[in-house]
Order: structure tokens, then sequence, then C-alpha cells
């Protein structure tokens, strides 16, 4: 039964009843959860409105819901109780109940009365056997010792004739430890007729009078009231020290929520400045790893920057081959490239240039990435300051999202320039290839003696030389000397030039990747491999070279050489390992310098770009007095939710006053 509105309600759903006693107030007020602050004077309009919102959350077919609808009653003539009003147990679904509408309600029950804090009501009807009451089984499962549980016996007026519930309220049949109290409530008719509470308890005490004489002090529904409220002081002194630590700890929580929602704007101007100030304080400071709420998981911040440039960057840099890319073949194709038309008699240093070059330019890109990775991690600190550090912001929506676009707007801003200064460092290696660099000529010394004392190796391992010609006298006639052959000092100096520039052809033509032999004839030429590739077809004389033609004996050269098609000469494989020495030696120095400075210039030109001025830039975009009103616009709940949060906080500090104030004087 509602103790309200006196009827059985209609559909399955909990409701709350809060009775306050008002000592100085003449009429009797009440007001709904749900309806915020509306003022109920008529107790008709308000059990009409229990009706109506349990048709509203539950329907109107028997549905049953978790929700429960709060009523607050203020009364002269109520003691402060708080009563809980929860459906009866079904056993069968009706209307469109779930099939499992007894385990739904179960459960429910169980819910509430499981909370050792809650004196458990068990109502059986007095014309039931007392045995068979499922309030009592139930509350037995939860509370075993009964030191909670009081048992209500209804309907004592309904009971047959010939009988009564004399045995049932002495505690003879079933016994219960706090005691059994029997009432007598309106019937359907009274509540039809709209008979008032008033006349109800005025012809219940005369009932019980009329029928249990000796025991109508102690039933009725006055008597349950004022037990009630005795039994529930008794309990909270018994369970006043944990009450109170749970009040404090539940206070304590609200105050934080509540300062959390910060006070309502008073100073617009002073309020949108603390705001702008105190985000840009936190990025900063989470950058300098010394913000409050720096996270313990994982790297943030200004140490994920840190490891970017030593691990992430530095690791990438440190996995670039020096000679990646680059084949023996490349490397002799620029060497041949760079000697234009003419034989080389030494390595040219301008292949060196070139290849060196290509192979610095591969730095460029994990440069470039490395300034997108930071870039990627301060616009991850904006995440963070905004979830963790600046709470406040959370309350005022527009606000956040405008220093997000601000923050955001200065970085990609910084980007292309910070991306044109790692460019320009990667430009600065390629305009000017120093071999002069100390370690560079280190490097080169170093390898010149290896160089030259392979020279030497070979040198001692050729076999004596044999003189050239011992037969030529050394005198102008001398004895040995061949009449009508030329002396030394003339036609034999002639044929020593000869011989000299013979040598430097065939050096150049084994640069080139060709051999000429006398064996060979005018009509073939040997590649390194030492086949030879016909050059004119069999029988046939190139142009021009005929009997008395000044070119016969020279070899034509229809098409070039290709170098993959044969083995490198032995001074080719020199000349190409000096080259890739020299490349791997100039490209660490270059590496070096790059994985030193690219760092550097990613903290000047964007991390500390951006820390210094992020605070005039807020300031300078935001700080305007045509945007305060829109900018500290709270969101639609946060006044609610701060409004629900303080007045929580407030009972919650009155109830520990209460429990201070508690004396024994004070119990029934």
């Amino acid at each position: 039964m509602c103790g309200v509105c006196g009827k059985a309600l209609a559909v399955m759903e909990k409701s709350s009843l809060e009775l306050h006693y008002r000592s100085r107030d003449v009429d009797e007020w009440g007001k709904f959860l749900h309806t915020k602050n509306k003022i109920y004077t008529d107790f008709d309009e308000i059990r009409q409105e229990i009706e109506n919102e349990t048709e509203r959350v539950s329907g109107n077919n028997k549905g049953i819901s978790d929700d429960p609808i709060h009523l607050k009653i203020f009364s002269p003539h109520v003691v402060n109780l708080t009563l809980v009003d929860l459906p009866g147990i079904t056993k069968v679904p009706v209307g469109d109940q779930p099939k499992d509408i007894e385990i739904q309600i179960r459960d429910l029950i169980l819910k509430h009365i499981s909370n050792p804090n809650c004196i458990i009501l068990a109502v059986t009807a007095a014309n039931t056997d007392m045995a068979t009451s499922e309030a009592l089984k139930v509350a037995r499962e939860v509370d075993p010792d009964g030191r909670r549980t009081l048992a209500v016996v209804t309907k004592l007026d309904l009971m047959d004739a010939g009988t009564d519930a004399m045995d049932v309220l002495m505690g003879r049949v079933i016994p219960v430890k706090l005691g059994i109290i029997g009432v007598v409530n309106r019937s359907q008719l009274d509540i039809n007729n709209k008979k008032p509470v008033a006349d109800a308890i005025r012809d219940e005490h005369a009932f019980l009078q009329k029928r249990y004489p000796s025991l109508a002090n102690r039933n009725g529904t006055k008597y349950l009231a004022r037990t009630l409220n005795r039994l529930l002081m008794h309990h909270i002194r018994d369970c006043l020290p944990e009450l109170k630590t749970r009040i404090n700890v539940l206070a304590a929580q609200y105050q934080s929520l509540l300062s959390s929602y910060g006070e309502p704007v008073e100073d617009q101007s002073a309020t949108l400045l603390q705001l702008i100030t105190k985000f840009a304080t936190e990025y900063c400071n989470t950058i300098e790893g010394t913000a409050k709420y720096i996270e313990t998981t994982e790297l943030c911040g200004g140490a994920r920057i840190c490891y970017i440039f030593h691990e992430t960057f530095g690791r990438t840099l440190e996995s670039v081959d020096p000679l990646g890319g680059l084949s023996t073949i490349d490397i002799l194709t620029a060497i041949r490239n760079a000697t234009g038309p003419r034989p080389s008699l030494f390595v040219p240093e301008i292949s060196f240039e070139l290849l060196v070059k290509k192979q610095v330019k591969r730095l460029e890109e994990p440069s470039l990435r490395c300034v997108e990775l930071v870039h990627e991690e301060m616009q991850r600190i904006i995440q963070h300051c905004s979830n963790y550090s600046t709470q406040e912001l959370q309350r005022f929506p527009k606000l956040h999202e405008a220093i997000v676009e601000v923050v955001t707007s200065l970085l990609r801003k910084r980007l292309p320039i910070t991306n044109e200064m790692v460019h320009n460092l990667v430009a600065i290696e390629l305009a000017y290839i120093n071999t002069k660099h100390p370690d560079f000529a280190d490097a080169c010394g170093v390898m010149n003696n290896n160089i030259e004392e392979q020279r030497r190796n070979r040198m001692r391992e050729l076999p004596a030389a044999v003189p050239r010609d011992k037969s030529v006298s050394k005198g102008p006639a001398g004895p040995g000397a061949v009449s009508g052959e030329p002396s030394a000092s003339g036609t034999d100096m002639d044929s020593a030039k000869v011989g000299t520039n013979c040598s430097l052809l065939a050096l150049c033509l084994a640069g080139c990747g060709l051999m000429v032999t006398p064996a060979a004839g005018p009509q073939a030429e040997q590649d390194g491999t030492g086949n030879w590739r016909g050059m004119l077809k069999k029988g046939e004389e190139a142009a021009g070279s005929g009997p008395g033609s000044p070119l016969k004996g020279v070899v034509n050269l229809l098409d070039v050489p290709v170098p993959v098609a044969r083995k490198l000469s032995s001074r080719e494989q020199r000349d190409c390992e000096v080259i890739e020495r020299l490349i791997k030696s100039y490209f660490l120095i270059v590496r070096k310098n790059i994985q030193d400075s690219v760092p550097k210039a990613v903290m000047h030109f964007l991390v500390n770009h951006v820390k210094d001025s992020l605070q005039s830039e807020l300031v300078g975009q935001l700080y305007k007095s045509g945007l305060l009103n829109d900018l500290l616009t709270e969101s639609e709940d946060m006044a609610q939710r701060r409004k629900e949060a303080a007045d929580m906080l407030q009972a919650l500090q009155r109830a520990s006053q209460v429990i201070a104030e508690i004396r024994e004087t004070h119990l029934w």
C-alpha cells in the first residue's frame, strides 16, 4: 500500500518517500524529484502525479522499472523518516510482463534490503498463513539474525469471523526479534470515497481497542511510525562510526566535484585570462616534464620528443647505409663520365663529389620525418592538457575548441618553416663538399698509407726488370754501334718517347675497358672478359681503311662496351675501392652533423618558438571583448550538475552535523 495515496499501485514501480518534520510549518506540502522545484499542496494532485509518473516510466501493462519515484513530504504531523516502497513478488506474469518477472522483482528487492544500514519492513496480510510469507523469507536471507527486520501485519479487519491475530501479534507463530505490529489501512471503498487519513487512523484506533484491547497501545499506524523512528535512531547509533566515515568521504568527493565545476563566472575578463594562462603554463610544463598530471604509464610530452630525437631519428640515420643504392658499376660509370673524352691517369675528383652528394641527399627524408613526428607529439600534448590539467575548460566547450584551434594553427604555421630549415641543412651539406675537413683528411691519410703499402708490396712481387737495350753503346760511335742505327741521344730518345706514349695509350684504353694487341688485328677488339668483339665483318674493311688509307689498322668502335658485361680490371677495382672509401668516410661526417643539427633546428624553430609565443598568441586571438560572452558560455548541463552537487554537499554536511549532535537522550 502507498502511504500517501492509500491505494495499491497498479504497476510494478518502486517509490521513495521522504518524511520531513517541520514544527513551524502550518501547511503540509510535497515535491517530486522529477518535477524539480514544483510544490504540491493538494495531496490529490500528488496521488495523481504518482500514477502518471508510474505509467510513464513502467507503462500501463504492469511493467517493471528500477527507476524510483522520489517524493518528499514536509509536515508537522510526521517524523523524519525515509521509506522505499518495493513491489510485491509476482509469481505469474500478467499483461506484458516478461516471463522472468519473479526473478526481476526479487533482484530489485534484494538490491535494496541487502544494504546493512536499512531497516526491513516485512509486510504480511493477516488473512494469510504467516508461515508462507514471502516477505519474511526474503528478509531472513539477508538478515538471518533478525537485527533489522520488523514484521507488519495488515488487513486485521478482513480476517474471517471467529478468528483473530492474537497469536501472530504476540509472536507465538513466528517470532521476530524487533517485534510484530498490526495495522488497519483504508479499504478500496474508503479510497474511492476519499476518506481522510485522519479519520482512517481514528477508526483504526477504535478497531484495535475493540478487538485487541490489551495490544491496542502497541499496534496501529502511529505506533509503527514511532517504532520505525526509534529503530532508525538506534540503528544509526550502532552504525554511527562507519556512517560518519562514509559521510565524510562522500562530502570530500562532492566538494572536489563541485570545485571541478568551478564557481559561476562573475568577472569574464579575469576568468578568460586565467584559463588561457593556465593552459599555456600546463602546455609548457608538459614539454619540460614538470606538469602536475604527467603520465606514469608511458612517455609523454618532452620525454617523447627526446625519444624521437635520440632513439627514433638517431637509429634511423644509423641504419642508412653510406653506400646504399650504389653498385660498383654505378661508381665506375661516374668515374668514366667525369673524365669526358680524355682517359684519366688518376681517379677524377668530380666523380667522388657527384656520388657523395647523391648519398647525402638520402638523409633529407628521415630528417623531415623527424620534424613530422615532433609536430604530431606537440599536437598530442594539446589533448593531454585538455583532459588532465585544465578540467575547468570542460565547463566552456567553445573556449576549449577555440584554444585547440589557436594552438593547432600555431603549430601548422611553424611546420613549413621548420621543414624549410631542415631542408636547408641538407642543402648546405650538398652546397660544399669540404674535403679539407679534419676528420675527412685523417681518413684520407690513413687510406693513402694503405694504398701506398699495397703498391710497395706489389712492386716487391714483380720480377727484376731487364735492361731495355744493352747492345747500344753509350758513346756517339762506340764499338758496339751498328752502322746506320741512331744513337741513344738521337733516334733512341724518340723511340723511348714512342714506347712511353704507347704505354699511356694502352693505360687509357684499359681505363675505358678496351685492350688492343698486335694479334688482334684491325678488325676486332677484346673486352675485359677476354672475348673478342668483331667490329668488322669478315672480309670487309672500314671506310677509309683500304690500301693506302691513313686510317688503315685502327680499330673501328661501332658501339660503346657495356660495363656489366665484363670483368673489371685491377685498376678499375682499385679506383672503385678508393671512391667507396672516400664516400663512406665523408658520408659519416655529414650524417654526424645532420644528427646533431636537425634536433637543434626543430627545438629552435618549432618547440621553443611555440613555447615562447603560445600565451601571447592565445591572448591575441581570444582575449577580445566581443568574444567573452560566447567563449565563456557554459555547457547546458553544467549549471544543473553544479547545483545538484552543491545540494548534495549541503545535505551531507547537515547529516554530519546531525550525527555529531546525536545523544542517547534523543532516542525514543
